[in-house]
Parts: structure tokens; sequence; C-alpha cells
């Protein structure tokens, strides 16, 4: 299969890429390498180097004709869509708008953009399903769902599949720790660099971490799947992709303290805005749908990051 990534050379899409390179598919990637690196980027994948909301994005997605897009560029920091929320809309809704009309456009088949937990909101029952209520908490989850029904209004009625993955937390290598996007890279590099990490909050927050090879997993089995992703009502072609199960920070940095050797202290600095305080997603859809779970235990998972992370630094 033909699959196009948008986002390929970032910390997900450069994994996955690797995966359908591996499988014998066809990869192509748009990247504008603002957050992704061309480290990440596979020398055997079709490549431009081209930001989403570029009126050229129509015309490059065209010379690919791919068969199935997979939207995963996005602006993922939190904090940064609560500093600039006209920036976060601009990628995460209207950039989600040009690669969908671009893909409809190009004649694929199927679409499956990133979407996150973030569009449940802080009142949430945990683990949530996708019909629970969405009331997001800060820009970034508003701009998600939004960006959720801008493919449902781009690929309903065109014959063609599509579907929203919901990700919980996920990390491993390859992922930036440069930012506020993802605390395991984050905790990762400060400990093998011997620098203390820092918690922001008391440290009881909870989250779902999923590793980044299950999300690929998750992926290509949506890719392959035989029958419709988008199916009736509201949250029909949504898919919570996660573990389910949640671990506080201060547990987490704990674990990942042993991966990687470090011994020294935790520092403790204020919430941050726009933090929820408990976030898990239920998998149960993609199981019953897809016959797709997670397989990557957090313990070995964060022993793969920190390996990873320790070979950067050496």
């Amino acid at each position: 299969m033909r699959v196009l990534v948008t986002g390929g050379a970032g910390f997900i899409g450069g994994n996955l890429v690797h995966i359908l390179l591996k499988a014998g598919h066809e990869a192509g990637v748009i990247d504008d390498l603002s957050t992704g690196s061309m480290a990440n980027l596979h020398p055997a994948a079709w490549s431009r180097v081209l930001d989403i909301c570029d009126p050229a994005l129509s015309a490059a997605v065209a010379e690919f004709a791919p068969e199935a897009v997979v939207h995963l560029a996005a602006q993922v920091d939190v904090t940064a869509s609560v500093a600039d929320p006209a920036f976060d809309h601009r990628v995460n809704v209207e950039g989600t708008r040009a690669v969908a009309a671009a893909a409809r456009d190009a004649g694929a088949r199927l679409m499956l953009a990133a979407s996150s937990a973030a569009v449940y909101g802080p009142d949430a029952e945990v683990p949530t399903p996708e019909s629970a209520a969405k009331a997001p908490f800060n820009p970034y989850g508003e701009h998600k769902l939004i960006g959720e029904a801008v493919l449902a209004e781009t690929f309903a009625g065109e014959g063609r599949d599509f579907a929203s993955l919901r990700f919980s937390n996920v990390y491993g290598p390859r992922q930036s720790a440069l930012g506020e996007g993802g605390v395991v890279a984050i905790f990762a590099r400060r400990m093998v660099q011997g620098d203390t990490p820092v918690i922001y909050g008391d440290g009881g927050q909870t989250r779902d971490f999923i590793y980044v090879a299950d999300v690929c997993s998750a992926i290509v089995t949506a890719m392959g799947f035989g029958g419709s992703l988008a199916r009736e009502g509201a949250d029909g072609h949504a898919y919570n992709i996660s573990t389910g199960a949640r671990i506080d920070v201060e547990s987490l940095a704990g674990l990942l303290g042993r991966a990687t050797g470090y011994e020294g202290p935790v520092c403790h600095e204020a919430q941050r805005p726009g933090d929820v305080r408990d976030s898990a997603l239920d998998p149960a859809k993609a199981f019953d749908v897809l016959g797709w779970k997670a397989a990557v235990e957090l313990g070995a998972g964060l022993q793969q990051t920190a390996r990873w992370f320790a070979r950067q630094a050496s």
C-alpha cells in the first residue's frame, strides 16, 4: 500500500515509517521539520519538507498519490496551546482541513488522523470510553476535537473510510525531550545526563502511557481492517488507542530512574496551566472492532526508551 505520513520525521511518524517500509509498504513523508528531525526520516521514504498549511500541499500529496494518509503532523504541546491558541488552531484545525482535502482530492481511500485524550476534559470517568462527554480543558483539546469534526465533514459521503485515533500519552524511542511535550522523554534525557528531573505539581496526577510501537501497530491494524472504520454515531469514527491503565507521575519517575540508573533527587514545581489531574482511556472499542490491544508492558517500554536515550547521550 502507498501510505503518506504527515509528520513522518517526527516521533510517532518516524517510528511508523520505519515499520511500514519494513513490512513492504511504500511510504511517503511530508514534514516541515519544525519539531521533526532528519535523523528520524527513513532514507527509503519519498519525502517533501513542507508545512501542511502551505498552498503547495495539495500538489505534493497528488504527486505521491497515496492510497492511505496517516495524519500525525500537529502542535502537541498543551502549554504552548494555552500561550498561543491561534497557532494551535492553525496547525491542528486548519492543517487537518488542508490534509483531509488534499487526501480526498488525490484519491486516497483511507485517512487516519491522530487525536488525543485531551478531547474529554478533566471530569471524564476514568478510564474514559469514546462516548464520554467532551469538555476539553485547554485549546489543544478543543482544536483536536474540532479536527475530528473536520475529518468527518471532509470524508463523509465520499465513499472513503476514515478514523480519528485518540492517543493516550505516547512514549518511546525518537521522542524529543525539548519543550513540554513528552514527560517520559524529558525525564529520560535528564536522568541519563545526571540532571534533576522536574515534576510539575505534586506528582499524584495520573496518566495512561502507551509505547510508540503499540501505537504504530494500532495504525497498521486500522489500515488493514477489512470493514468500515467510520461507524454510525457521533463517535463512530473515533478509537481510543491506549492501555487503559494509569500510573502517577511520581511513580513513573521512580520506574524510569531504575531503568536509567539515576539515583538523584526529583524536584517539584508549580502545576502548569491546562493540565488535567487524571487521564486514562478505555481501549475496549479498538479491541472489539479491530482486534487490537497494547502489548508492551510499561516497565519493558521504559527500559527500551532508557536505552535509546543513553545511546543518544554517549
